[in-house]
């Protein structure tokens, strides 16, 4: 969709402070985010919100229920419960564990692959690793999902369905939520991640932000696939180009209040 001059500033003028009402302290307390937050250590920050991400589906309060009940079978120190997990000696701390489709197999199988990739090395620069410059988000999200679900031997093959690929269609929400989480700084996104500018990333897309994009007139692609990223991401990048998903919080904080935007 090809929008006028005028159109961008319009759009620029009506989201812009609905941006700033909802990036605030207070969205926090009622979002998977809160589950990194949490955390003092980075590491820690980036690991376990890699799985808040990747769970942050379904009812909220049961969500966010599953991801206390994550923390606490880790007690309370992801990175070190990650790093020294032994199946014959930890499984127990995951058995039972299951939040929708997600269940203890998913779990000890990103446990073990993330032991596996950041032994020597952190997961942004896994990430990082992966990124080609003409398309690097694309490109990193790609990467980084294969090497998740086939870095170990004899990994469950059930895993490869919670880790989106830009290459089998998928938007990519919640991996690139966690981009968002990792890249952009607060007061509610962590920072954590220096090697990625905010500008080349992403907006998360699932059926409510793309109704909202559609409502306001920033997407025109029917469907909520990697095409409609692109399209939704291109266009808020003309918005701000040095930060492209800050317009998540207007898209996903106007839907997660039960409000709607209007068409302009």
């Amino acid at each position: 969709m090809k929008h006028s001059q005028d159109q961008i500033h319009a759009f620029r003028a009506y989201l812009d402070p609905i941006v700033e009402r909802f990036e605030s302290v207070d969205f926090i307390k009622d979002d998977p985010i809160s589950i990194p937050h949490g955390f003092e250590n980075p590491e820690d920050k980036a690991l376990i919100g890699l799985f808040a991400a990747l769970l942050a589906w379904g009812r909220r309060d049961i969500m966010m229920s599953k991801l206390a009940d994550l923390c606490e079978r880790m007690a309370f120190k992801p990175s070190h419960f990650i790093h020294s997990y032994k199946p014959a000696t930890h499984r127990n701390a995951l058995s039972g564990f299951v939040h929708r489709t997600f269940n203890e197999q998913d779990a000890e199988g990103l446990v073990l692959s993330l032991q596996s990739l950041t032994k020597r090395r952190s997961l942004e620069s896994v990430f990082v690793s992966g990124m080609k410059a003409n398309a690097p988000i694309e490109s990193g999200i790609q990467n980084f999902s294969e090497h998740l679900f086939s870095h170990v031997p004899g990994q469950p093959k059930r895993i490869q369905k919670h880790l989106a690929r830009p290459s089998a269609g998928s938007a990519c929400k919640r991996l690139n939520m966690f981009l968002r989480w990792m890249v952009r700084p607060g007061p509610v996104d962590l920072a954590l991640w220096t090697n990625i500018d905010p500008s080349v990333l992403m907006l998360p897309l699932d059926v409510h932000s793309g109704t909202q994009a559609r409502r306001v007139g920033l997407l025109s692609r029917p469907a909520n696939d990697w095409k409609a990223v692109l399209e939704l991401s291109d266009t808020c990048r003309r918005l701000s180009p040095e930060d492209p998903s800050r317009y998540d919080f207007a898209l996903f904080g106007t839907g997660a209040a039960g409000e709607n935007l209007i068409s302009l």
